[in-house]
């Protein structure tokens, strides 16, 4: 079967106008899913839903962020305060200041013979007591100079250098405990792909109801279209005995008006029934996803009656309720409501991270304030404990648990209504089939009594008006036998979609 799909797909490469597709409800059904716009989109949809399913996975996995940065400041920081620089850089000065004087008051203070004592006793080093004190004076200055510089290297030392900074981190985090947030949202995730998935098998069970209502309807049109063809000739075959009966004297003029009146209403009967095959057939076409001028054809349509030994159809109320994308998609829409509830209840708990990175600066800290890149390694725990929020979180999950109380409801009337449809599909197919029993006998009758009064107006027994009514009630009796053919075979497609079994 899929190879005849596909050799008929591919015919579909040949212009319409040169090659006429002859179509099997299967092959219209694989182009209608094939082509559908509408089916094309759920099937984007469920995408979404996959990925969305997929990115609350990582949720659960911890994440890990980089950040850098760069600031110019206009000023550096300073540890030092002007005056403690200030003493810093003058400490030699300060420390030999009083020394310097204490050698200037002893010298002046020392009497002429305790100076020429002194001169005397510093022969031996080949120096005079003026001598050694200037020299003791220098020594102080080089000192108080030296202590000086040595304190202007501390004041530099601590000098920060923050007008350029770098900075920057790696920080992984890794949730513990999240308040059952993480959980919930996952479980949003997978039914909401679960529900896409629901929404392809509703718009698919619907373009296969759609395929096989216009598929039985074209199948009728082209069986009425054979039976007013038939009618018509029925008709003008009468038309042309009662014009030569009335050529023969033995007819009248008003039977043969009665019989063109009859001629033209089969003729626009049958110009109604082209006009609307026509129409059906641009339908399928677009459905099937064909140019609207395809030439097709079915091939159920030229059958002499259409098969109905398999027109039972088997199921319940609860393959029905098991089956109905409709009502799985109502209950995913349940489950998801009841997972947002746990969601903001979620706002109540404490949550819980694992916490740790590496930061890094420049200037850095480590080793006083140096001019190159340094950093850290850190690990921690994260807590946060809700304690007050005036209620926000409380409302807000009574709200959710309304909503779920309106889903539940919503999924328990939609039961019922597919209860009802199963029910209502069932007992209609039921009356269908007793009404093709009955027009099927209906024709056999209309059959019989049409060839009657064929043959008693040719013996000339039966007038042409007996003619005409025995002519009427065939017609009806086929139409209504094509009639009760298709109502079977959409009766059986109404209940296969109210029991969810369309595609089987």
């Amino acid at each position: 079967m899929k190879g005849i799909v596909w050799l008929l797909l591919l015919s579909g490469a040949v212009p319409s106008s040169a090659v006429t597709h002859v179509l099997s409800l299967d092959s219209c059904r694989a182009m209608a899913l094939r082509n559908n716009k509408q089916l094309a989109v759920s099937e984007l949809q469920r995408d979404v839903a996959t990925n969305m399913r997929k990115s609350a996975r990582t949720k659960y996995l911890p994440h890990v962020s980089a950040v850098g940065s760069y600031m110019y400041n206009s000023r550096e920081l300073s540890i030092l305060n002007d005056r403690q620089k200030g003493a810093l850089s003058g400490i030699g000065t300060t420390a030999t200041s009083g020394l310097a004087g204490s050698l200037q008051g002893f010298g002046e203070g020392l009497t002429d013979a305790q100076k020429a004592a002194l001169d005397e006793a510093l022969k031996v080093f080949g120096t005079t007591t003026d001598q050694a004190l200037g020299n003791i004076g220098a020594q102080v200055t080089g000192l108080a100079s030296a202590l000086n510089a040595e304190g202007q290297k501390v004041v530099d030392a601590f000098r920060t250098d923050t007008r350029n900074i770098f900075a920057g981190s790696v920080m992984v985090t890794q949730p513990i405990f999240m308040g059952g947030s993480i959980v919930a949202m996952n479980k949003m995730a997978r039914l909401g792909e679960q529900m896409a998935a629901n929404g392809i098998d509703a718009k698919r069970q619907q373009t296969l109801f759609d395929v096989d209502n216009a598929y039985w309807t074209i199948v009728s049109l082209k069986n009425k279209k054979r039976l007013a063809e038939s009618y018509l000739k029925l008709v003008g075959r009468l038309d042309s005995d009662v014009q030569k009966m009335i050529r023969e004297g033995v007819a009248t003029r008003s039977e043969g008006l009665s019989v063109k009146v009859r001629l033209n209403e089969a003729e626009m009967s049958l110009t109604q029934v082209n006009d609307g095959l026509v129409l059906a057939r641009m339908l399928l076409c677009q459905i099937c996803g064909l140019p609207l001028d395809t030439d097709i054809a079915l091939a159920d349509e030229d059958s002499g009656s259409l098969p109905t030994a398999d027109a039972t159809v088997y199921g319940s109320h609860s393959d029905a309720v098991n089956n109905r994308p409709e009502l799985q998609m109502l209950q995913n829409a349940v489950d998801i409501s009841k997972q947002a509830t746990n969601l903001l209840k979620a706002g109540n708990l404490p949550q819980v991270a694992l916490i740790g990175g590496y930061s890094f600066s420049n200037p850095n800290v480590f080793n006083g304030f140096q001019n190159k890149f340094g950093g850290v390694w850190s690990v921690g725990v994260l807590v946060r404990v809700p304690i007050w929020n005036w209620g926000d979180v409380a409302y807000k999950v009574r709200a959710a648990k309304g909503a779920t109380a309106m889903a539940n409801l919503e999924l328990a009337e939609a039961r019922e209504g597919v209860e009802l449809q199963v029910s209502q599909s069932s007992f209609k197919l039921s009356e269908a089939g007793k009404k093709l029993t009955m027009a099927k006998a209906s024709a056999e009758q209309a059959e019989e009594n049409l060839r009657s009064a064929n043959l008693g107006f040719r013996e000339g027994v039966i007038q042409s008006t007996t003619v005409m009514e025995a002519q009427t009630a065939w017609l009806k009796a086929q139409s209504q036998k094509i009639d009760a053919e298709i109502e079977v075979k959409l009766s059986q497609v109404n209940l296969k979609k109210a029991l969810g079994t369309l595609d089987d």
